[in-house]
This record gives structure tokens, sequence and C-alpha cells, in this order.
């Protein structure tokens, strides 16, 4: 399954600030490695270049999913590490234009010619009426790497609805998408699991 589609600059900040603030819920998935000693990591970092980082220098957007991803990891007992972490954590947005086109049968007119509009309710005809939804999808991606296997251990991505009112305030918004995304991630730092 591959979610990931790297989007730079001014695209990526309005999906990661826009999905945030959807009135529509958010689909959150994630999956980990069964295999990795979860038990062994206390420490993160961010993997370098990060995927919102295409420019060659550190964005808003990269700022604000750092500040939002330090809240997440330290809420569950990790130790930010720069020089040699245990984890290192990635971060990626994208967005797409998306179109839903529904069709339903809906009552027309007076019936069959106005037949038994008299004494009798009118027993209507039905047309198929088309609507045509255009929208845009967001897409979060986070990735939590083991440092030295240079191995994903564990991933969470976020799709939902893209709305405007996150623009007012993006920090919040994307603290709650990466929270969201968090809420899956079942380690505390030093703790095996098993």
């Amino acid at each position: 399954m591959s979610l990931r589609v790297r989007v730079p600059g001014v695209l990526a900040s309005l999906c990661a600030l826009l999905l945030a603030a959807c009135s529509n819920p958010i689909n959150v998935r994630s999956d980990f490695d069964r295999a990795a000693d979860f038990g062994s990591y206390r420490t993160y970092g961010y993997y370098t270049p990060l995927a919102t980082d295409k420019a060659g220098y550190s964005t808003l957007l990269t700022e604000r999913f750092k500040r939002a991803v330090q809240n997440e990891m330290e809420k569950r007992g990790y130790t930010y590490d720069p020089k040699a972490p245990d984890l290192l954590v990635n971060f990626n947005a994208n967005i797409e234009d998306k179109m839903r086109v529904t069709t339903v049968a809906q009552p027309v007119g007076m019936g069959w010619y106005g037949y038994r509009g008299g004494y009798y309710s009118a027993w209507p005809a039905y047309a198929n009426q088309t609507y045509v939804d255009q929208y845009q999808q967001g897409t979060v991606n986070v990735d939590v790497v083991d440092a030295k296997r240079q191995k994903l251990v564990w991933e969470g991505v976020a799709v939902g609805r893209v709305s405007k009112k996150a623009m007012e305030d993006p920090e919040a918004a994307i603290g709650r998408v990466i929270a969201e995304i968090y809420a899956d991630y079942p380690f505390q730092a030093g703790v095996d699991p098993r």
C-alpha cells in the first residue's frame, strides 16, 4: 500500500492545515512491525531530510509538525535526541482533487399527467437527479523508523476531506491531526508491550 505522495511547499501546507479542521471525520489507519523491539526504544529524532522539506530548508509546515510530534512522543515517555536517537520520525502531506457523483430517484410533477390527483394524492413520477460533489482530500502520513536498522516500525495515516476552517489556526489544526494519528500508537518508551 503506497499512500505517500510527496508534495512540496504551499500545497502540502494546505493539506495538513485544512485536513485537521474538516467537519467530516478523519479516517486514521496504522500498522507496525510485530518483530520490532519497542521496549528498547527510548529516544527519537527526525529523519533527514524530512519529506516536508524538499526545497532544502525547514518550512513553517515542518516546524509545526515537529512541535506536534514532540508533544505526542513526550506524552509516551520518549526523549528527543538529535545525535543518536533510537527512532527517527518522518511526516508527509498530500492533497488531491476528488469528485463524487451520486444519482438519486426523485419525484417530479403531479404523477401521470395529474391522473388521480383530484380525490387522492398524486402518484408521482420519478426521474433520476445527478449530483456532483467536487472536493479536496488530504492525506497526512507519519513514519517511525528504527534508526539503527533503518527500518519502518510504525506508520500512521490520516485521510479526510479538506476544509478551509483550519487556515485561521494552523498550529492547532496540525496538532489535532497528529494527535489523532498518534491515538493509534500503542507504545510507551522503554516498555515492552508483550
